[in-house]
């Protein structure tokens, strides 16, 4: 027996027992005061949000926010102001370079860490919400979900080439610990919570 044996030999026979994989059932599962739980983590992520009623209202706080004179994309066909079918089926990344905010509809929110479900049938083009100076999500109150358990049952059961969670505006703090926002993408990130789809 050479040395490679013996060392797979001691592992099999010194393997522990078995034990039942834990409980999960303990995890919250309640719903109600998703909202405002979701909200309080975005806003401890860096994150901005106002609750709204009507993609108008949604025209009017960003018209407010960023100015007339901001380069404005959104892939909501409702925000017809922002929505360019042409503009969002060119797939040559110099297209989306100068892009002041971009403007998207989340799958679901999660609660306990104010991250969004997103997937490329969102974003169109994988890079928009990345390579954005500002990124605002639309995302439907009744759809934020309480823990990123229930987001991974949901995830299972839809099709889709890429998605991602997007929590907040980009951030690091590996240089000295210091926080630091919009280091490595969207300087800001706001979400619309709608109150009543329209």
């Amino acid at each position: 027996m050479n040395s490679r044996e013996k060392i797979l030999s001691a592992v099999i026979a010194n393997q522990p027992e078995l034990v039942p994989l834990p409980e999960l059932s303990s995890f919250e599962r309640n719903a109600s005061g998703c909202s405002d739980k979701f909200v309080a983590m975005l806003k401890s992520v860096g994150g901005f949000f106002y609750y709204v009623s009507s993609y108008d209202e949604i025209i009017n706080i960003l018209l407010s926010v960023n100015g007339e004179n901001k380069k404005i994309i959104s892939t909501v066909t409702e925000l017809t102001a922002y929505y360019s079918e042409e503009f969002l089926n060119n797939p040559q990344i110099s297209n989306i370079h100068d892009i002041d905010v971009a403007v998207l509809k989340g799958r679901f929110g999660v609660a306990e860490n104010g991250a969004i479900w997103l997937t490329d049938q969102e974003m169109r083009q994988r890079a928009l919400p990345f390579i954005c100076q500002h990124l605002a999500v639309i995302l439907n109150a009744d759809s934020i979900i309480p823990t990123m358990h229930e987001a991974y049952e949901l995830i299972s059961k839809v099709t889709y080439d890429f998605a991602t969670f997007i929590a907040g505006p980009s951030k690091t703090a590996d240089i000295e610990q210091s926080l630091v926002i919009g280091a490595h993408g969207p300087r800001s990130m706001t979400v619309f919570v709608m109150i009543n789809d329209q």
